[in-house]
Order: structure tokens, then C-alpha cells, then sequence
């Protein structure tokens, strides 16, 4: 039996969960959230399209009770503020992290061999937040940005290409903000074809300019951030976790030296199995994104001194 706890059943949080269900990822899914009603009506709705959808799996809802998410194998945390049109990810950090802390003890409480997924933002620091407030083994935390982010590059690449967005290839390193992330053009690829041979490089660049806003975009066209690919990437990470899938994901990881950093969590391209994050994996970046990693390393540990302010 595995079971997942999706905590905040909020846009992303209901999204995860849904994916989670649909998909039969688990045996069964926990929605939990602080306010009243809102996790039971959500997955009230989703069950509702078991018999449609043929879902075998469970899904609950719960509010504020902790003690029913005890012995889950994952736990997604997407509790927090969302972002308004023109915020960025690290102005929510303040009220983001104490409940980010709080839900941290909460679920480790009943579910202390849980390995945690972070969704909040600003989704490095609170990465690194449940590091520190956890002292849990580095590979049982994971930062759920860089599947977001490559996800999206994926899709402006597929598009810039006229090609199926399953089949191209791309990953994202780097700090999860708009500024921070690094699309890595180079490795960009349809179906083993370097993207940078089928277009020139300005219309790449345009892609990875697209891709770094990407989240800011949709912020800026719905009012709020975005919510179903961030759900669906979360799942994605749940999956490769729970079914020990050896899958190569961009995602926040505490660095121990690997490309040239420590006591920092960012994305980086990393293999993701029963254990949590099994590898980092350090691509032979150049001069030039060596640079670009650094300056976004720098930014994320700034972002994470606002923790101790």
C-alpha cells in the first residue's frame, strides 16, 4: 500500500492530488488543509469522477488533522500565499515560512520516514528551510521547481519547433525565479537533434527568455500563479519517486560541493527513486553557464538569509 499527503488543497495542491488519482500513482491520497470544508468538498469532486474515469485509488479530505496523514511514504507541501500580478516568488517568503516550518513538524510528526516534496515559494529557501528545521537526510527533501521549470521550457521549445512536446528535450538548472533559472539551450534537443542546428540562436534565446517568465506570464493572464502544470509536475516527482523510477528531473537539491556550491538548495538535474533524490548528476556545463549558475547560487543564498532576518 503507498500512500501520498498533499498538503494545501488549494489550486496546485487539488491539482497534484487529482493528477495523483487519475493517474493511480498511489493507493491512496490525503487533501489536507486549514480551512474548513475545503480539502473534503475538493476531493468530494475529484471521487465524484472515479466511476468516469475508472480511479482506483482513495482519495480524503481532511482539515487540520493531522494524525489521518500518519505512515505516508510522500508528502507534497503547497501550503502558503500564492503570487498576485507583478510579485515575485521571494516576496513571499515572510508569511511562507513559518507555515512552511509548522506543516514540516506537522507531517514528520506522523510520518517520520516521509520524504518531503516542496512546492511553496519561494520554493529554494523553502526547500532549504525544511532542511534546516528537519535535520531529515538530504535525499528525502526535494524542491519541486525544476520539473516545473523544464516542463515549461519543454513546451516553448515544442512550440518554437512545430513539434510534439513529448518529444523534445530540455532541462532547467538554477534558482526556481524569474531571473534566476537557467534554461540550458545547449542541451536542447528533438529527438536527439541539437535544437540549436534547427533554429537559429535567436529564436532559442527567445525560448529561454519565454521559458525564465514563464510562471510570471500566467501570473499576469490569471490573476494568481498558475496551477496545473505546477500540480502536474509535482505529481510527476511523486511518481518517479513512489515507483522507483530512476527518472532524470531537474529539481531543488541540497548541493555538497556538486557544481561548485554548498549549504544551498537549487535545481539541479537530478535521478529521482524510492529514496528520494539517488543522484545529482553534474552536466559538463561551459564558462559561460558556470557563470550563469553562480550568479543564481548567489541570489538564492541572499534569499535564504531573509530567513534569519
Amino acid at each position: 500500500m503507498s500512500k501520498v499527503t498533499v498538503v494545501g488543497a488549494g489550486n496546485v495542491g487539488a491539482t497534484c492530488a487529482n493528477v495523483l488519482v487519475t493517474n493511480s500513482v498511489a493507493d491512496e491520497v490525503v487533501l489536507i488543509d486549514i480551512k474548513e470544508g475545503l480539502s473534503e468538498g475538493k476531493a468530494m469532486d475529484i471521487m465524484q469522477t472515479a466511476n468516469i474515469l475508472n480511479i482506483n485509488t482513495r482519495l480524503t479530505g481532511v482539515t487540520n488533522d493531522y494524525s489521518k496523514t500518519a505512515d505516508s511514504d510522500v508528502v507534497v507541501i503547497t501550503s502558503g500565499i500564492p503570487r498576485k500580478p507583478g510579485m515575485t516568488r521571494e516576496e513571499l517568503i515572510g508569511v511562507n515560512a513559518g507555515i512552511v516550518k509548522s506543516v514540516t513538524e506537522s507531517v514528520l510528526k506522523y510520518s517520520p520516514n516521509a520524504i518531503i516534496l516542496c512546492v511553496s515559494n519561494p520554493m529554494d529557501t523553502m526547500t532549504y528551510l525544511i532542511h534546516k528545521a528537519s535535520g531529515l537526510p538530504k535525499n528525502r527533501i526535494i524542491g519541486m521547481g525544476g520539473a516545473l521549470d523544464s516542463a515549461r521550457f519543454k513546451y516553448f521549445l515544442s512550440q518554437a519547433l512545430g513539434a510534439n512536446a513529448t518529444e523534445v528535450e530540455g532541462i532547467v538548472i538554477g534558482g526556481h525565479g524569474d531571473t534566476t533559472m537557467i534554461p540550458l539551450t545547449r542541451y536542447a534537443a528533438y529527438r536527439g537533434i541539437p535544437a540549436s542546428s534547427l533554429m537559429d540562436a535567436e529564436k532559442l534565446q527567445k525560448v529561454a527568455a519565454d521559458t525564465m517568465v514563464g510562471g510570471a506570464t500566467l501570473t499576469k493572464l490569471l490573476g494568481t500563479s498558475a496551477w496545473y502544470a505546477p500540480g502536474a509536475a509535482a505529481a510527476q516527482v511523486v511518481a518517479a519517486v513512489l515507483h522507483d523510477q530512476k527518472k532524470l528531473i531537474s529539481c531543488s537539491a541540497l548541493l555538497d560541493g556538486e557544481y561548485g556550491e554548498k549549504d544551498l538548495c537549487i535545481g539541479v538535474p537530478c535521478v529521482l527513486g524510492r529514496n528520494g533524490i539517488e543522484k545529482i548528476v553534474e552536466f559538463d556545463l561551459n564558462d559561460e553557464e558556470k557563470a550563469l549558475f553562480a550568479k543564481s547560487a548567489e541570489a538564492v543564498h541572499k534569499t535564504n538569509a531573509a530567513l534569519n532576518a
